[in-house]
């Protein structure tokens, strides 16, 4: 993906596999923004990642839940495949976020869990403006290391449904947002 079309950066890794998506929303950016970076609400409308907060390195939840770029960041419950049903297994995932750019609407983090050799991810979200006042959402997620290539055999489709989905929920609850204000 170019930089100049999706929002988002040259990765700075090249990995084993890599899951994306996108989505074009009926509401300003702004707005998707103020969505994307709600992470108490994902639990009402993203069936991939239910939750997601600012932690210690130990990954208590801190007082101050103010995303800034170097907090870590912990993202569980994930669910692969993407469900509000909370009777699966779920995933989690540490990480520390490496961008957060509100000016340009992108961020970005890193897993830290694992050494970089037996795993790594770099995941980027962005918000790019288009014809009408409409927001496209872009997401990629790039995976390395030793364990990228049992994690792509075993949940690489169940990742890219919850790339998916998570799209299609942050474009319906911006688009409601929006609705609800005009």
């Amino acid at each position: 993906m170019a930089a100049n079309t999706t929002g988002l950066p040259p990765l700075s890794s090249k990995g084993v596999f890599s899951v994306s998506s996108s989505s074009v929303i009926n509401a300003p950016r702004e707005v998707v923004w103020e969505v994307l970076m709600d992470w108490k609400s994902y639990r009402e409308w993203n069936p991939f990642v239910r939750d997601q907060r600012i932690t210690d390195a130990r990954k208590n939840h801190l007082p101050d839940e103010t995303p800034r770029e170097g907090c870590y960041l912990y993202i569980h419950p994930v669910h692969v495949p993407p469900t509000f049903d909370s009777k699966w297994l779920t995933n989690s995932a540490f990480e520390r976020i490496a961008t957060l750019d509100h000016e340009n609407y992108r961020t970005a983090w890193v897993n830290i869990e694992m050494p970089h050799w037996l795993f790594n991810a770099e995941r980027w979200q962005a918000l790019v403006e288009v014809e009408g006042g409409k927001t496209r959402y872009d997401t990629i997620e790039v995976f390395g290391g030793l364990l990228a290539y049992l994690i792509r055999v075993f949940v690489g489709n169940g990742l890219k449904k919850g790339f998916i989905a998570m799209a299609e929920g942050l474009k319906s609850r911006a688009e409601e947002r929006y609705e609800g204000h005009t």
